[in-house]
């Protein structure tokens, strides 16, 4: 055994815990549409708002900070990319309300948010720190690693942590280890608000430094390397361990698989490696007392001799079978990609057991097979030629605005494979439909005419055929009458591409916002009911409830509303209100008082006159015509006289007896006598006045002093003492 000491090292540790400092970072945050997506009934975006914004409080309010969106702006857009907070000191305010203010709905271009967000906090001449927060798979920049790669080889200190956020495609967590991984950085899986705190709180937040004992503390440490496999056996090869960190770095050279020391307190890296053909493993262990210590370090298995059996030759976007033969215990999987190239085109794990199926690349070509060990070394490889596939599309040259084509079509019908339709040479597109939809795929055509392309999107990555169509003109038209008054149900006939959410808006002219609607798929016609505000308004025809491709005016005329009703009744009573007006869906007839909310209503549907129940406090109220339940445009003044009632009963009464009590008042339903304590408003017995005069109800069984009341709606009338004892 032989120990090496570096006293220089000692010396040389507290200067550079005290010279760092924290990075700029700024957080990188995914707002691409799939955010809408719920967990445990609740929007992801909703979870990274209230995360992120309970995390910042916890942070130095001079840490240099910023903030970069993605997807937040447009639809199918790969540069929507924004710095909204640059990175800087006092910035948790501003971050909190940016983030609460992302509305999702893009792509996810999230290796560029990645490169904007390095350069805003100017990576080659400063230490800087990207904390990268998606929740899927990279739809925009086609190679994540080589980004990554790029940015730590061009940075000064640079650091990537990403946060995968319910994340379930293995394609996706391959990208974002690889991003993690190039640039030193940590990656850590959230599939709850929990989690997602956790994750971010351990990549935002340094922990406090763990204090230094005043006196050495030795704890007996033993260390054991054992084969990384289900039986976990002694490892059978020499080794040679380095132990650093702590206060006392040290190596030891040819021992066993096992060792024991007395060890200081402090936290350790120990680093076990094969003397004949340096393999390595390492682990991390902390001395926090005299108590033993016991760690584990697994050691890489050795590589196996293994061999790919593959077709030689295969069409570009086919699926193949790939057969490997594999011993025990070890993980493995299979890429695709050009030869001296490490970045993969597509890769399979054997989840399902061995063979995989592997999904060629769309371009024809020379490729390899490539077997990795675990997630890292590359132990095997088999040449593949990938030849030209029938690929075809079958659609008519030309088509009306918003009508539903069929488009039949010939391609690999891999994972994700799609049909497109968008402008021509362009990205954006204006339908789709996944191939997994039938053969053929049915399309909707844009609203305005002109040159479009039909595109096969293989594996929704690229487009491999494309071929042209024409928007032609189509006819659209309202047919509404030209007048109507306010409130009425009118019948709107309409002609045009009755596409999916295809309806009938009535608002504003020249405006986007609307009084009422309906969908196409209702009927022709279809039933729009006026506002109760006369004026110039339009007709429109919503395409796809996207856009307005047709419009027409209406003049919505004053329509006639009144009510009849007598200007005065007794508190309590029920009235009879005549009414004239539009009689819309939900229109109703509302008593209240001025300026207040109502007490009592009756709706139109329910005929005319309504009987209407008036509230039982004596004053000033006012009838309303409510429309549609939404405004008034209608009100007539009325005044609730007072009413009177007279209690005579017995003065005293037993526990628990029925106490004969006569009454003389208005006797409206609900009416009742009940017996209670003086100034409560709750009662221990009760009895309808509708029963019959004289009433007769139960005396409380507990003596003491109660009252007697005559009590309509929520108004006491009359009063008279009960002793009951």
């Amino acid at each position: 055994m032989r120990q090496l000491f570096t006293a220089l090292l000692f010396l040389m540790l507290p200067l550079l815990a005290t010279a760092q400092e924290r990075p700029n970072t700024i957080i990188v945050m995914d707002a691409s549409g799939s955010m809408w997506g719920q967990i445990d009934g609740e929007n992801k975006i909703v979870i990274a708002r209230r995360v992120i914004t309970e995390l910042l409080q916890s942070l130095p309010a001079d840490q240099n900070l910023g903030l970069t969106v993605y997807g937040h702006r447009t639809r199918g857009d790969c540069s929507d990319i924004e710095t909204i907070v640059p990175p800087g000191p006092n910035t948790r305010d501003q971050i909190a309300a940016a983030v609460a203010a992302i509305s999702p709905m893009g792509k996810t271009p999230m290796t560029d948010a990645v490169v904007v967000a390095a350069e805003a906090l100017r990576y080659t001449e400063e230490k800087a720190t990207v904390i990268l927060i998606s929740d899927g798979i990279e739809t925009c920049n086609p190679d994540p690693c080589a980004a990554a790669q790029a940015l730590e080889s061009a940075g000064i200190d640079f650091t990537v942590h990403v946060i995968g956020f319910d994340i379930t495609d293995a394609e996706a967590m391959r990208q974002m280890q690889c991003i993690a991984d190039e640039t030193g950085g940590l990656l850590r899986s959230a599939s709850n608000a929990d989690e997602f705190l956790a994750a971010l709180t351990e990549v935002m937040i340094e922990p406090e430094p763990e204090p230094e004992p005043e006196t050495p503390v030795m704890a007996r440490v033993t260390l054991t390397a054992v084969l990384d496999n289900n039986h976990r056996s002694p490892y059978p090869d020499p080794l040679s361990w380095t132990i650093s960190g702590g206060q006392m770095p040290f190596e030891i050279i040819d021992s066993g698989y096992q060792v024991t020391l007395a060890m200081p307190m402090g936290s350790y890296t120990v680093t076990a490696m094969n003397v004949i053909d340096f393999s390595a493993a390492d682990a991390s262990f902390g001395v926090v007392g005299p108590d033993d210590v016991v760690v584990t370090v697994l050691m890489p298995v050795p590589i196996p001799l293994v061999s790919i059996d593959a077709p030689d030759v295969a069409p570009a976007g086919s699926t193949i079978t790939v057969n490997a033969t594999v011993p025990d215990d070890v993980t493995f999987h299979i890429e695709v990609g050009v030869p001296g190239q490490p970045n993969s085109l597509s890769y399979a794990y054997p989840l399902d057991g061995n063979p995989v199926e592997l999904i060629l690349p769309a371009q024809p070509g020379l490729y390899e097979l490539r077997y990795f060990l675990n997630t890292s070394a590359v132990i095997a490889t088999k040449p593949i030629t990938v030849t030209e596939a029938a690929v075809s599309l079958n659609a008519p040259d030309a088509a009306p605005i918003g009508s539903t084509i069929d488009v039949g079509w010939t391609g690999p019908d891999a994972v994700n494979d799609n049909i497109q339709l968008g402008p021509v040479g362009g990205t954006d597109y204006v339908d789709y439909a996944y191939l997994r939809d039938g053969n053929p795929v049915q399309l909707v055509m844009p609203a305005i005419p002109g040159q479009y392309e039909l595109r096969y999107h293989f594996r929704d990555r690229e487009t491999i055929l494309v071929r042209p169509i024409v928007a032609t003109e189509a006819e659209v038209s309202l047919s509404a009458p030209d007048a109507a008054p306010a409130g009425a149900t009118i019948d709107v006939g309409w002609v045009g591409p009755a596409a999916e959410n295809d309806n009938i808006q009535l608002g504003p002219v020249g405006g986007t916002d609307y009084v009422d609607y309906a969908y196409l798929r209702d009927g022709n016609p279809v039933s729009i009911i006026l506002p109760a505000a006369p004026g110039v308004y339009e007709l429109r025809y919503r395409f796809r409830d996207r856009e307005t491709i047709f419009a027409r005016p209406i003049t919505v005329t004053a329509a006639e509303v009144s009510l009849t009703a007598p200007d005065s009744a007794l508190a309590g009573s029920t009235i009879d209100v005549g009414w004239v007006g539009p009689n819309a869906e939900n229109d109703n007839i509302q008593i209240g008082k001025p300026g207040e909310g109502y007490l009592e209503y009756a709706y139109t549907r329910d005929g005319n006159p309504l009987a209407l129940r008036l509230p039982s406090e004596p004053g000033i109220y006012e009838l309303r015509y409510f429309f549609r339940d939404t405004e008034v445009i209608a009100t007539r003044s009325i005044e609730l006289l007072p009413v009177t009632a007279r209690i005579l009963a017995q003065p005293t009464a037993l526990p628990g007896e029925n106490v004969v009590v006569g009454w003389d008042g208005p006797n409206y339903p609900s009416d009742y006598i009940a017996i209670g304590l003086p100034g409560d408003p709750g009662y221990d017995n009760y009895t309808y006045t509708s029963a019959g005069n004289p009433a007769t109800v139960l005396a409380p069984t507990t003596p003491g002093s109660y009252e007697i009341r005559y009590v309509t709606g929520e108004t006491v009338l009359a009063t008279v003492p009960l002793e009951v004892k």
